[in-house]
C-alpha cells in the first residue's frame, strides 16, 4: 500500500512540475478612434486636412468669404448686429492642417489663428486689441462661428460688406 501511494504521490508531483506552457498573451485591443475620427471616416463629417477653405460661410448676418489668391487665400468677414454696431476686414489667411492664420490689412496687429472644422470657420474668443479697429461700437470678431453656405468662389467673392465693400477682392 506504501508503494501504490509513493506512485500516486509521484505522479501527482510530476503534473505540478512546472514544465506546462505559459499561457499565449491574449491581443490588446487597439485604442478606440475619437469620435471625431470615426466621424470622419464614416462620411459624416469632412475631414479638415483634405478639404479646401473656398468658399462662402455664415450665421445669421455674420458673414466670412474665402478665395484663392496667387499664393494663399484672401478673407473677409463681417457681423452687423444693427443700431451701427458692426465689423468690417479683409486680409490674408494661411492654412496649416486645421489653422488658419488670417491677418487683417488695415488694421497692423490683428493677425491670429482661427480653426477650420471642415465646413466651419471659428475665431478664437479672444482677439488683438488691434481688431477692435475694425468694428465700430461694442462689436467684436471674437468667437465668430459660420459655416460653408456654397464653395463657389464666384459666390464668395462677390461678398459685400452693409457699406458696398467687396471683401474678398485684391484691394478690397
Amino acid at each position: 500500500m506504501r508503494a501504490a501511494l509513493a506512485v500516486l504521490l509521484a505522479l501527482g508531483l510530476a503534473g505540478c512540475s512546472g514544465e506546462s506552457k505559459p499561457p499565449s498573451p491574449q491581443p490588446r485591443p487597439s485604442a478606440a478612434p475619437d469620435l471625431e475620427s470615426a466621424a470622419i471616416a464614416a462620411g459624416v463629417i469632412a475631414d479638415p486636412a483634405n478639404t479646401d477653405i473656398t468658399g462662402l460661410y455664415a450665421r445669421d448676418t455674420d458673414r466670412i468669404c474665402v478665395v484663392p489668391d496667387q499664393l494663399n487665400y484672401r478673407i473677409g468677414a463681417f457681423v452687423d448686429y444693427g443700431d451701427q454696431q458692426s465689423c468690417s476686414g479683409s486680409g490674408t489667411v494661411t492654412r496649416v492642417g486645421e489653422a488658419l492664420h488670417i491677418n487683417f490689412a488695415g488694421a497692423a496687429g490683428c493677425d491670429f489663428d482661427a480653426r477650420f472644422e471642415g465646413d466651419r470657420i471659428v475665431f478664437p474668443g479672444r482677439l488683438p486689441q488691434a481688431c477692435e479697429k475694425l468694428c465700430a461700437r461694442r462689436a467684436s470678431f471674437a468667437a465668430l462661428d459660420v459655416r460653408r453656405l456654397s464653395e463657389s468662389v464666384s459666390e464668395a467673392s462677390t461678398l459685400r460688406n452693409p457699406k458696398g465693400k467687396l471683401l474678398c477682392t485684391p484691394g478690397g
